[in-house]
């Protein structure tokens, strides 16, 4: 059975369902015995396991995650959270050069069962060094494994997954999704990682998106269907392994591919995506691929800055039919749309 819940809550019944089933499990890092539970994520964890199974860490994200690896090493399953991925980057060594590597390095005698949830994507003005995405770094390091969830029931299932993988997986959770309700099943519910999920099936044109980016892709379908466009939505809720069978499948189908990343353009996810299409289904394309990212510059924190800098439905609208070779106008989504640039909709209970 099914009922609808939020996508923060969701991350919440996973942590709850891992913990009941394996003693193992651990839950911790900075804030998550806070009020507001890092997003609500870690909400009456600590009543019900205690403070030797939930707890807060100091401001050291470093040192924490060197001992978070050794206790994976030592049989344990920590789920460490960090609420901004920028954070995160000051343990980017022990991740790399411990956990990423230990289970090649030893022969696969041993693995490093840990989960790192870090939390992405932008908020009211928070700016370069709190909003960033920064995925293609993490898929691009062997050994990881790379999960970027974007509707509720796929938060629950593949943090179940991660919880009980063997190896070490970074999860990221982009912090417009966490409100945002939908249909999650009930009890032990897991979803594998690695295969894409289709959230439209059309015959015109592969839009493949991640994260909150595939959010803006479906805003945008109900207009590209007014004017009998019928895309191929791929939501890649893994980023590493990626499901290239699944991505090129469609693609020669529609034989045309935007690709929505939620980062910066250069070296980003798109253009291994684009690289890789170009390389194997070639014969397929129709046209040139196309992507749709942020430009190359640190995120801005002002809101007349950031009102030109971060891309939505109306850009994909608009992107779509240039490459259909039509004038499609966006105008009704921004008449739709009742809440200032720089917060997703009504449900957004920012700025953290």
């Amino acid at each position: 059975m099914s009922r609808r819940t939020t996508f923060g809550k969701a991350i919440n019944e996973a942590m709850t369902i891992a913990m009941r089933q394996d003693p193992r499990v651990v839950v911790c890092g900075l804030g998550t015995d806070d009020p507001k539970g890092i997003f609500g994520t870690t909400l009456k964890l600590q009543e019900e396991f205690g403070a030797k199974r939930v707890f807060d860490t100091p401001t050291s994200e470093n040192a924490m995650t060197g001992i978070m690896i050794g206790a994976a090493l030592d049989g344990m399953r920590p789920v460490m959270s960090h609420q901004r991925l920028d954070f995160f980057l000051l343990a980017m060594d022990q991740l790399v050069n411990n956990a990423a590597k230990w289970f090649y390095m030893f022969g696969g005698q041993r693995s490093v069962p840990v989960t790192i949830r870090l939390i992405i994507g932008r908020g009211w003005g928070q700016g370069p060094t709190h909003s960033q995405n920064l995925q293609s770094w993490f898929a691009h390091i062997p050994g990881l494994k790379v999960v970027m969830p974007t509707t509720p029931a796929d938060a629950k299932g593949l943090l179940l997954s991660s919880i009980f993988d063997p190896n070490p997986v970074v999860f990221m959770e982009h912090r417009w999704l966490h409100e945002m309700e939908g249909d999650v099943p009930e009890g032990d519910y897991r979803v594998p990682i690695g295969p894409v999920r289709v959230a439209n099936e059309g015959n015109d044109i592969t839009l493949v998106s991640m994260s909150y980016m595939t959010v803006e892709a479906m805003q945008a379908l109900p207009v590209l269907q007014a004017h009998g466009i019928h895309p191929d939505i791929i939501d890649l809720s893994t980023l590493s392994p990626l499901d290239w069978g699944g991505i090129l499948k469609s693609v020669r189908k529609t034989g045309r591919l935007l690709v929505l990343d939620t980062s910066n353009e250069s070296f980003s996810a798109s253009a291994e995506i684009i690289a890789r299409v170009t390389t194997e289904a070639f014969g397929s394309l129709k046209q040139a691929p196309r992507r749709i990212c942020l430009p190359d510059f640190p995120s801005p924190t002002s809101p007349s800055l950031s009102a030109g800098f971060y891309r939505r439905a109306e850009d994909i609208v608009e992107t779509v039919g240039q490459m259909m070779g039509r004038t499609l106008s966006s105008e009704s989504i921004r008449l739709q749309r009742t809440t200032p640039h720089d917060v997703p909709g009504n449900w957004f209970k920012g700025p953290f």
